[in-house]
């Protein structure tokens, strides 16, 4: 996509910002980090997983056990990925979830069809003890019930529009564009 077709949202101090921000609502809305679990989706939200945990252990001095999810298998749209789906591995926690609180981290959040696809992965791996969900970019356009516990920011948009998450680890600089589809 051209760079003229590209709105900034979100500069790198934004990015950490909403991070350490969504970090510390975390912390609290846990009442600590007791039983405490990050699982980012793959690709980005394991990146903003790592950052969330980086915070949380500057500010509270645990380090949290953290861990990654690939939902390409329980996608409701597998048919459209092709014959062949890239599979990623995913790494559940030493500690293991059960009868944890378990934080899914994702980059954004649209449909809710990433977070369906994010329980039933989780939901598979064990029992824990409440679930809650994570992003950096809520989008809205839910066609499933399933909303954000924790949002960085709220950047309502249609169908024609995208919401791109670079991050240092991927792209080489942390920021967050808006794209218009022609």
């Amino acid at each position: 996509m051209p760079e003229d077709r590209r709105i900034h949202l979100m500069n790198e101090a934004d990015v950490r910002r909403e991070v350490a921000r969504m970090a510390r609502e975390i912390v609290e809305r846990n009442g600590g980090t007791d039983r405490l679990v990050l699982m980012g989706i793959h690709r980005r939200g394991t990146q903003i997983a790592a950052l969330l945990q980086e915070e949380i252990e500057q500010a509270e001095g645990v380090s949290l056990p953290a861990g990654s999810i690939d939902i390409t298998l329980y996608r409701d749209d597998l048919a459209a990925v092709g014959p062949r789906p890239v599979v990623g591995g995913s790494d559940l926690p030493p500690e293991g979830i059960d009868d944890r609180t378990v934080v899914i981290v994702d980059d954004v959040a649209y449909t809710g069809r990433t977070g369906r696809a994010a329980l039933n992965e989780v939901s598979d791996w064990g029992r824990p003890s409440r679930i809650l969900l994570c992003v950096l970019v809520d989008r809205g356009g839910r066609e499933l019930p399933i909303q954000p516990d924790f949002t960085g920011r709220k950047v309502p948009t249609s169908k024609d529009e995208q919401v791109l998450v670079h991050l240092k680890e991927t792209d080489g600089k942390d920021e967050v564009l808006l794209a218009r589809n022609q």
